[in-house]
């Protein structure tokens, strides 16, 4: 197979099956975006091939390998990370095996890839102190101090996720009567999420100070555009800096703009909001998805535990008597 061939197939499959026959939302044609550019690059030092001399011999089940290797160790992406760009790749490899029978068996081989288990811990979240300290961190004398001030309040406050946030757009946000923000979340599910006093007062204030149309970025980069993924990535990561030097318990933290999403919903589990609602206020799919958030704080646990009834009893040690069972007890 040529080269073009690699390439006209790949157009397919982000124009005709994504997008005309599946209908993937903007996310996913994103996220499936940035798996084949970290491919291309991983290739231009692997193979010493640009983007458009690759065949798709080159894309085996070694090369991947190799590159979800890269990804943990070279790029330190988490598991889930490397996971969800194996599932890019295995949706562009269905593809092929339906367009190219001839490369059937390298795309079975392909599909056959297996997503890597991984230690599911707690959320990482920030209590209110630390979400205020971070909040107050931007420069407030200058624009994008202004700006990233906003940015960060609306994200504490509203959960919104990290591509939730960056699409915003000045039409997205009512700050009239029942003061709301609107967005086209995961699922292509549309939602508004309230707006508290404070913030809508803010909103309303930076609106006021931005000019630009009912289409324009709520929050525009610094020539106008949308600001992408990484470069919410740098404004989290370089106000979590200043914060630390007046919160210390930050210094214990790895903080990512989607911790911001998981300080919103500790906030409202304590001050008591029902599950259901929290679900409601996220976009998640069913309450299952929340309840980890049950298990990312102590406090919660410890409450419970104080309404347990002590039984009384001693609790002992289940002693095996037979040789047989005493070996398998010790494995």
């Amino acid at each position: 197979m040529s080269c073009s061939r690699l390439a006209s197939l790949i157009q397919r499959f982000f124009t005709d099956r994504l997008l005309a026959q599946l209908g993937a939302s903007p996310h996913t044609i994103a996220a499936y975006r940035d798996a084949f550019r970290m491919v291309f690059q991983f290739a231009a030092t692997a193979l010493g091939r640009a983007p458009s001399d690759l065949r798709l011999e080159d894309i085996d089940v070694a090369f991947l390998g190799r590159f979800l290797e890269h990804l943990e160790s070279k790029r330190t992406n988490c598991i889930r990370t490397r996971n969800n760009r194996l599932s890019a790749l295995r949706a562009f490899f269905r593809y092929v095996a339906l367009a190219e029978p001839a490369f059937a068996l390298q795309c079975q081989r392909i599909l056959a890839i297996p997503s890597k288990r991984y230690e599911r811990r707690p959320v990482e979240f920030l209590t209110e102190e630390e979400s205020a300290a971070l909040i107050t961190a931007p420069d407030r004398t200058t624009w994008i101090g202004r700006r990233d001030r906003v940015l960060l309040l609306v994200a504490v406050q509203t959960g919104l996720r990290n591509s939730e946030i960056t699409a915003l757009k000045r039409k997205d946000v009512e700050t009239g009567t029942g003061a709301h923000v609107r967005c086209l979340g995961k699922g292509r599910k549309l939602r508004c999420t309230p707006l508290r006093p404070d913030v809508t007062a803010v909103l309303k204030q930076w609106l006021s100070q931005q000019a630009g149309g009912p289409d324009d970025p709520l929050f525009p980069g610094s020539r106008g555009g949308a600001l992408s993924a990484d470069a919410l990535q740098r404004l989290v990561s370089r106000h979590i800096k200043v914060a630390r030097r007046f919160c210390p318990s930050l210094a214990a933290k790895r903080v990512t703009p989607h911790t911001l999403r998981h300080a919103a919903a500790m906030a409202l589990l304590h001050h008591g909001v029902d599950l259901s609602v929290i679900a409601l206020w996220l976009g998640h799919e069913s309450t299952e998805t929340t309840e980890i958030y049950l298990h990312a704080d102590m406090q919660l646990k410890e409450r419970a535990l104080a309404h347990a009834t002590p039984s009384g009893v001693v609790p002992d040690r289940f002693r095996p008597a037979d040789p047989l069972l005493a070996f398998l007890e010790s494995l």
